[in-house]
């Protein structure tokens, strides 16, 4: 089967490249420029960057699944699903934010009240499915969570799907994150498939969701080609959203919820951090971070995009490595 997951990385970077060639100067040509914040004066220069580049990747990661026959398990279409209805909230937030010209799309409660349906959908239907039972880190042993799982999935997929939103304030940052981040846990997957006995219909789950990561993997990368400095796309929230539903997805239906802070430790860092610098800027006044999210920190330390990115790479590949040491 890994020769399958090959040709999902190859078809699914063919497509999203080919998609990326001739929907860019679509999105030019209509106008769907990034309104960039006025108080980031580093990214002065971007105004006006084609975004709502995540529906590309989208895309091609939906084909090629649906080509490969991932569809034949109901767990790994149900992933692709969740996926694909985060990226419908982040495309409105997007179409809004492109027609009055403003960096504000869906007001804070109604993106909230989006997200949470979706994440409620997501934690039913893993309950439904009988996938309560939650691996361990750095052990073989799994937990069942029971009737519980559902608010454990809704609460995964919130807090996900934000701090990759977050995340996504480089070029190039959060979809190289999430490329490191979902070969890791495509690699825990593969190794857990060999430890623990599984019957028939829960290999071709398992399969079938790394069939869907691969892909993602396969697309995401074609992205970079276009996104990494200087960019000339951004995933807007059509991505970071669709980036969030489908790395939770993948973590939650394997089985691997608990992995999720472990391997995506930089998205945990971006949404402590702007919670720290929130509550400690009301108590204070005074700011912990010169901005926040801490990406935005060392940006006004001096270092480059290119580094930051590097650097959260290399940090979300090292605890994915580390993660692996469990079943290796």
């Amino acid at each position: 089967m890994i020769k399958g997951y090959i040709y999902a990385v190859f078809i699914s970077f063919f497509v999203s490249l080919l998609l990326s060639i001739v929907g860019i100067p679509i999105l030019k040509k209509i106008k769907a420029g990034q309104t960039i914040l006025s108080y980031v004066k580093e990214h002065r220069e971007k105004n006006g960057t084609p975004t709502m580049g995540g529906i590309f990747f989208v895309l091609s990661t939906c084909i090629t699944f649906l080509l490969l026959g991932g569809a034949q398990s109901k767990v790994a279409l149900s992933c692709l699903s969740i996926g694909f209805a985060y990226m419908i909230v982040g495309f409105i937030d997007d179409f809004l934010k492109i027609k009055y010209s403003k960096n504000e799309g869906l007001k804070p409660y109604q993106k909230i009240i989006f997200q949470l349906g979706v994440s409620l959908i997501a934690g039913w239907s893993v309950y439904t499915n009988g996938l309560t039972q939650f691996a361990i880190p750095f052990t073989r042993s799994s937990v069942d969570l029971g009737v519980f799982t559902i608010f454990l999935v809704s609460f995964v997929f919130i807090a996900l799907t934000n701090s990759v939103n977050l995340t996504d304030g480089l070029d190039g940052l959060a979809g190289g994150v999430s490329v490191a981040y979902a070969i890791g846990v495509s690699v825990i997957i593969i190794l857990q498939t060999g430890v623990h006995g599984l019957t028939n219909s829960k290999i071709q789950d398992q399969t079938s969701l790394l069939v869907l990561s691969f892909a993602l993997i396969g697309a995401i990368t074609a992205y970079l080609i276009f996104n990494v400095s200087k960019a000339r796309v951004f995933m807007g929230d059509t991505g970071s959203l669709a980036l969030g539903g489908f790395l939770g997805g993948i973590s939650v239906y394997s089985g691997n919820s608990f992995f999720i802070p472990l391997i995506g430790i930089t998205f945990v860092a971006s949404s402590i951090s702007v919670i720290i610098q929130v509550l400690y800027y009301k108590a204070t006044k005074k700011r912990v971070f010169l901005m926040a999210p801490i990406h935005h920190h060392f940006q006004h330390k001096g270092y480059s995009e290119t580094q930051i990115s590097f650097v959260y790479f290399v940090i979300t590949c090292f605890f994915g490595m580390a993660c692996i040491l469990s079943y290796a």
